[in-house]
């Protein structure tokens, strides 16, 4: 069996052979003479079924099975010859060729290669920033906001109509048709104007009624409500104000700083503002980095190295970016691309700059973490998750199980890894 590799460029090699048939024989007489030895044939003793005989049970299996011996030596002599070594190879072999023919199969592999990188110089590629200032006036409403957060509502003692912010203590009672319906009724319910609690309409109208003030509104269910019998109906809902309740905002006290500065030693209030001071700050820069810093990072990586890639990361990146347009497809549209090959592989195309780039990213990027001696853990990931999960009110073992089965945590780990990245090179980290 010949076997002959060559170097398409740095990235990538190409292997070429024809396996023959007798080399395709001796494979599958060694297989069969050892598959004779392990399985059970009802007249046979344990062991000593005969080659032919295991050769007209599992004839298909075994021909798989030495094609796929005889492909693996092809790709070891191909790499022994351009002395690759295995860690350098990345992603699955792709067959450009694989015709069987009577004189053999004619093969043609290409095998994908990790880039080496000469790095010098990202440092310098750093875009520039101005570090964002937090006025007295942004820390201040801050801090009022906390304040308030802390103190509860209370029963006003003086009369006065019910506005946006206050408690209201309410009956009411919904009607459509005038037939009541089921979850329509409630007393002394407790309403914060502008929570959005209510149907669209219902806070706004009772804004302006007066303790023990009863009054009958007029709404619209969202024709995407839950309940499919009233969604898109008009109803109307009568109203009893009861009670009109405020906040009224505690003295912001050490004691107060205290209690919002939970765990800090000696906590004041001038520490407390301190700290919603950096807090500010931190959202700010945060903010710059997302939106400003990291695509300007990105962008000047990618046009500052120039490199090889292996051509079947780009074709999966390629696939990823397809599925992920497939999916915002209408129907229609998707019966368009499945009857016109030749519309998929121009879309593609459309697609292949942009997939160049992210990978070409990715290497740059995985290449100087590596450099920089930057990881993330599992158990790091895994918290991060977990948080976002939290924030958002989801179940965090939900989605972990969701990100584990769908093979995810991967792309956030890497995500990860190049925030900490730019954070050091971008001296936000300090």
């Amino acid at each position: 069996m010949k076997v002959t590799a060559k170097q398409i460029d740095e990235a990538n090699v190409s292997i070429v052979a024809t396996i023959v048939p007798a080399d395709l024989k001796g494979k599958l007489d060694v297989l069969a003479q050892k598959a004779g030895t392990k399985v059970k044939v009802n007249g046979f003793r344990k062991g000593k079924v005969p080659a032919h005989v295991v050769k007209q049970m599992y004839g298909e299996k075994l021909d798989q099975d030495a094609e796929a011996e005889a492909i693996r030596e092809i790709l070891d002599a191909g790499s022994k010859e351009l002395g690759l070594k295995s860690d350098r190879v990345v992603g699955q072999p792709v067959f450009k060729k694989y015709n069987k023919t009577d004189a053999g199969i004619e093969v043609e592999i290409e095998l994908s290669l990790r880039p080496q990188l000469d790095l010098e110089g990202y440092a310098k590629l750093a875009p520039a920033y101005k570090e964002p200032k937090v006025s007295d006036k942004e820390r201040d409403e801050r801090l009022d906001g906390l304040v308030e957060a802390q103190a509860p509502f209370e029963k006003i003692k003086r009369k006065r109509m019910l506005r946006d912010g206050d408690m209201a203590v309410i009956d009411f009672e919904g009607s459509v048709d005038g037939v009541l319906f089921d979850g329509g009724k409630a007393e002394g319910f407790n309403l914060r104007i502008g929570s959005g609690q209510f149907i669209p309409g219902f806070e706004d109208q009772i804004i302006g009624m007066k303790p023990e003030e009863e009054k009958v509104i007029a709404v619209t269910f969202p024709g995407q409500y839950p309940s499919k019998d009233l969604a898109g109906k008009e109803a109307e809902f009568k109203v009893k104000l009861h009670e009109i309740q405020e906040k009224t905002a505690p003295e912001l006290t050490d004691e107060l700083a205290a209690k919002l500065l939970r765990g800090e030693a000696n906590p004041t209030v001038d520490l407390l503002r301190e700290k919603v001071a950096e807090q500010i700050k931190s959202e700010k820069l945060s903010k710059i980095y997302n939106e400003e810093l990291k695509p300007k990072m990105v962008e000047a990586l990618v046009a500052h190295y120039d490199f090889a890639l292996p051509n079947n990361i780009v074709e999966q990146e390629i696939d990823a970016k397809l599925n992920e347009k497939a999916r915002t497809m209408s129907k229609e549209e998707l019966e368009g691309y499945k009857a016109d090959p030749k519309k998929v592989e121009a879309l593609r195309e459309t697609l292949r700059a942009d997939a160049i780039a992210s990978v070409k990213a990715t290497f740059i990027i995985d290449a100087i973490a590596k450099k920089e001696k930057i990881d993330v853990s599992n158990d790091e990931v895994n918290q991060a998750i977990y948080y976002e999960a939290m924030m958002s009110g989801q179940d965090p073992q939900k989605i972990i199980k969701y990100y584990h089965e769908n093979n995810l945590l991967p792309a956030v780990k890497m995500g990860m890894i190049e925030d900490k990245l730019f954070a050091k090179i971008l001296g936000l980290d300090k």
